[in-house]
């Protein structure tokens, strides 16, 4: 039987650092089985602080059984970034997108967030959006000890993903060796100054970490706390859309139809806790309880006056047109007689997550191991969106109206607009609806104006107030068999289960001046002086100085009184729905270990058999009288997928290898895609189908993505410190989800006005559908140079770069050419390092081509728009004086970082004119100041 023994210089490597390893990787574990071998064979290779933490990352890089990318902390609290997400994001192949300024959203190889799964210790995660896909900003960077992202899966991988999975770890305390209390403290400040008076323009944040062993080190503890105020800030244009027309010479045009910029201030405080107990009472036994807690609340500030243009009650001044010859693109105009809505608006994102998970892992005997694992994680997310209105005078014919022009530059940045009026006269800007917006029957109703002059124009104000319950709950038990064979060296086998639920409620408030009564106080209301707070500048627009008030002072002391929304419109039924899965699972993958043309192979083959049951439960609703009635709506699904995986290592020599990945993988539908919820309509005449009802909403039978992948990379660790690698892959992708029609059993279901049976039983739905397939291709490049490989003298120095070009040709079900999400053509990242003697510095660029994002957009509603590529600089210097030599201040290091330097925008556009921009966000950079203490 073949016996793979490592080099000594492959044992130095292992020595060097393999702690920060997932539960879930069968290959850590061999490389761990090494490490005492290391130590007696050969001397260890002895580098510290961010050359420490690379070390570490390539040699996970290296002995893993499938492909992977990782990220190791130097120590606990000192990840890369601030944020898991940007660290995440320079890794080959990945790219983050920017929400509200912060790196949150993560693509793997050109696939958005929903098609790669998110695991902490190896175990899947709940989310605080209304999809699958995690928002990193929710997990705190301070108390990660690493980040392993698979390419590649296996059979005994927990996490789902046609992209791959992104595996979260937190520290283990026996792997460590001594006893740890640490400091970290940090002061944030953005460039800009305060954008709203009532905003911030820095913050705090504080770690505390102890780590320990006992009882003859049969018994660790780890505790991390962070607490943390993060402000961000943004200048942003915003546009409602650009209509287009038709000129009198047939050719075709386009023109603003309105817009929203505004100023933002936030800040994001979060709480978080983390706790592992590790016990090994007997060699052959061990224990791990893990516990995160976090508390996140996130509070905007947006102040800003929304412009109606072509969509406005105004009319536009033909000689003031300009018109961009190549587009027909309107570029500059005046609207006159138009009336702006000045917006002070306040939002609070609020979230706490729950993560709780259980392992035992018992070496029966030489041969036989079994393990255990059980978790919880559950989250609650509420949001509390306000808008509230000022202007002139109620309704869209009442007060001053103002001449507002605008022109747009070349840049991508929008318009700057022209105007007349002083926006930051509090005796002409008063509280109340300056459109007639709130066109609701039971609104109108409310106050007694229907049919009079005020109908459709008590608006003034909304509030947005959907909410998500997601939670998680799974058990595994697997064991391993040591095998004598010339080709496998080990099987392991197991089963799975997990359940989730995830609940979302939509509901919406009109908000109306608590003063109003018709006949007798129709107007507006002057800012009371307790609630005054000076003004915002607009001047990033053209729109200078406005009105700046306390808007939840005014709600909480009574000001508006509120009606719901969802009384006659029906979208808040459609966007309320619970779906439940449960996943039942069972693997079996062998470790392969052998010999072909005397070179090493390793890997593994498995199969994993997955079993889904899932449901939903909504409503189905019809507007009758001009009332929403719904009735309650409950409907299941079942599927199943045999899903085979193949990694193959084949080590050339020392520092060769040579790798072959292919394997099938899924990516389950968008939850707020597959829920139960639906519009049901009516028609006296059948439709092409002969279906006389109509149904909008979820799709409940939508079943998973799939794709089947091939990958081949090959590997050169040249240097304990350094490597480089060129990798291919390719997926085929099948099953996709696109807008389509689909059967509805309507069964029993009469004609709500005459109570008669149609003649079909079905109806006719219209929402998403599984159909389509494509092809996924692309390459990377990566690598890490020390440049002590040039000259001694250069010791310290460094380089770590990649670059990922990616392609695709997709079809839906008609057809028809699609763009997947998330998608950029190339993607490259590098970052320049000096780390020695204590002293540290880093900068670091990461760029992406433009692609499909998704974004908030009306009532919270996800929208896919098109995302300008960005180039991102970041840059950080540190010292540690132990390291340098401070006895005295042994343990005590201090940094400085700054992020987005360039002031890189985020910029999104509407529709193929590169000139009409949707969104053009601009955040300023980002200063951290801050240090750590170990004890």
């Amino acid at each position: 039987m073949l016996h793979f023994k490592p080099s000594k210089m492959s044992l130095a490597l292992l020595s060097s650092g393999l702690m920060a390893l997932s539960a879930t990787s069968f290959a850590a574990e061999e490389a761990k089985s090494q490490e005492e071998k290391a130590e007696e064979a050969v001397e260890v290779i002895q580098v510290k602080g961010f050359r420490k933490s690379l070390v570490e990352s390539i040699n996970l890089k290296r002995y893993s059984s499938s492909v992977v990318e990782a990220i190791s902390a130097e120590d606990i609290g000192k990840l890369p970034d601030s944020s898991i997400a940007e660290s995440i994001a320079r890794l080959p192949g990945l790219a983050a997108q920017r929400i509200d300024g912060r790196a949150s959203k993560v693509s793997i190889r050109g696939f958005g967030e929903n098609e790669s799964g998110t695991t902490l210790n190896g175990r899947e995660q709940v989310s605080i959006g209304d999809n699958r896909g995690v928002e990193f900003d929710l997990y705190p960077s301070e108390i990660m000890s690493g980040v392993t992202v698979y390419k590649t899966p296996n059979a005994s991988l927990e996490g789902e993903g046609i992209a791959g999975v992104i595996d979260l770890q937190t520290i283990k305390p026996l792997s460590q060796d001594d006893r740890v209390i640490q400091f970290n403290g940090t002061y944030e400040k953005t460039s800009f100054e305060k954008l709203n008076p009532n905003g911030d323009d820095d913050g705090l944040k504080g770690t505390f970490f102890y780590m320990d062993q006992f009882a003859d080190d049969t018994l660790g503890v780890a505790f991390a706390y962070t607490t943390m105020t993060s402000p961000n800030q943004e200048k942003r244009w915003n546009s409602w859309g650009y209509p287009e027309f038709e000129y009198s010479d047939g050719s075709q045009g386009s023109i603003l139809g309105g817009a929203k910029p505004f100023v933002r201030s936030s800040t994001l405080e979060r709480d978080s806790a983390m706790l592992v107990i590790e016990a090994a009472p007997r060699d052959d036994l061990k224990m791990t309880f893990d516990a995160l807690y976090v508390d996140f609340l996130d509070t905007k500030i947006l102040r800003g006056i929304e412009v109606p243009f072509a969509w406005g009650q105004g009319s536009i001044s033909p000689d003031s047109v300009t018109i961009d010859a190549d587009t027909g693109f309107i570029t500059s105009a005046t609207t006159q007689g138009q009336r702006a809505l000045v917006r002070n608006d306040y939002e609070e994102r609020d979230a706490e997550l729950m993560s709780f998970g259980f392992n035992t892992n018992w070496a029966v005997n030489d041969n036989w191991t079994l393990d255990f694992d059980a978790s919880y994680s559950k989250v609650e997310r509420d949001v509390y969106s306000v808008e509230s209105y000022a202007g002139t005078g109620r309704g869209d014919n009442r007060g001053v109206a103002d001449d507002i022009g605008y022109t747009f530059d070349s840049g991508n940045t929008g318009a700057k607009f022209t105007h007349g009026l002083d926006y930051s006269d509090y005796n002409l800007i008063q509280l109340g609806g300056p459109l007639s917006w709130g066109w609701s029957g039971a609104l109108n109703d409310k106050y007694g104006v229907t049919g009079t002059e005020y109908e459709n124009q008590l608006q003034d104000g909304f509030i947005n107030t959907p909410t998500i319950d997601d939670e998680l709950m799974s058990l595994k038990f697997a064991a391993s068999q040591d095998i004598d064979s010339d080709f496998i060296s080990a099987i392991t086998y197991g089963v799975a289960y997990r359940e989730r639920e995830k609940t979302k409620k939509s509901e919406g408030y009109f908000m109306t001046l608590s003063s109003f009564s018709y006949p007798d106080n129709t107007g507006m209301l002057s800012v009371p002086e307790q609630y005054r707070l000076g003004t915002a500048n607009l001047d990033f627009i053209g729109m200078g100085d406005m009105i700046a008030y306390d808007t939840m002072g005014l709600i909480n002391d009574g000001y508006y009184d509120l009606l719901q929304e969802s009384l006659t419109d029906p979208k808040h039924a459609t966007k309320s729905w619970t779906v439940n899965e449960k996943v039942m699972s069972a693997f079996a993958q062998a470790e392969l270990a052998t010999e072909i043309a005397g070179m090493p192979v390793t890997g593994n083959l498995g199969v994993r058999y997955v079993y889904t049951e899932q449901s939903s439960q909504g409503s189905a609703f019809n507007t009758i009288d001009g009332l929403v009635v719904a009735e309650p709506t409950d409907v299941s699904h079942d599927y199943h997928h045999f899903l085979p995986s193949l990694n193959l290592s084949m080590q050339i020599d020392d520092s060769q290898t040579l790798r072959f990945g292919a394997a099938k993988t899924i990516s389950r539908a968008r939850l707020d895609e597959m829920n139960a919820s639906f519009n049901a309509t009516y028609n006296q005449q059948p439709d092409s189908e002969g279906n006389y009802w109509s149904v909008s909403g979820g799709n409940p039978a939508l079943e998973p993505k799939e794709a089947i992948g091939i990958d081949l990379s090959y590997e050169n660790y040249f240097s304990a410190e350094g490597y480089f690698a060129v990798a291919l892959f390719h997926k085929d992708l099948q099953n996709w989800i696109f807008d389509g029609s689909y059967a509805v059993d309507m069964t029993g279901i009469a004609d709500p006005a005459t109570g008669e049976l149609p003649a079909t039983t079905t109806g006719t739905g219209n929402g998403k559908v599984n159909g389509g397939d494509g092809t996924l291709w692309g390459y990377e490049l990566s690598a890490t140079l020390p440049f002590n490989m040039v000259h001694e003298s250069l010791d310290g120095f460094g380089i770590i770069a990649s670059y990922t070009g990616i392609e695709s040709d997709m079809k839906d079900q008609n057809d028809n050419d699609y763009e997947l999400p998330g998608l950029s053509d190339s993607i490259t990242s590098a970052t320049f390092y000096y780390d020695k003697n204590g002293f540290s510095a880093r900068a670091s660029m990461r760029k992406r081509g433009a692609f499909k994002g998704d974004v908030y957009g009306l009532g919270f509603d996800t929208v896919q728009v098109d995302i300008m590529g960005e180039t991102i600089w970041d840059a950080q210097i540190g010292y540690d004086f132990g390291e340098g030599g401070f006895e005295s201040l042994e343990g005590l290091s201090i940094f400085l970082q700054g992020y987005n330097l360039t002031e890189e925008p985020f910029t999104s556009l509407q529709g193929d004119n590169a000139l009409q921009v949707r969104d053009y966000q601009d955040y300023g950079s980002t200063y951290l100041l801050g240090f750590s203490y170990k004890m």
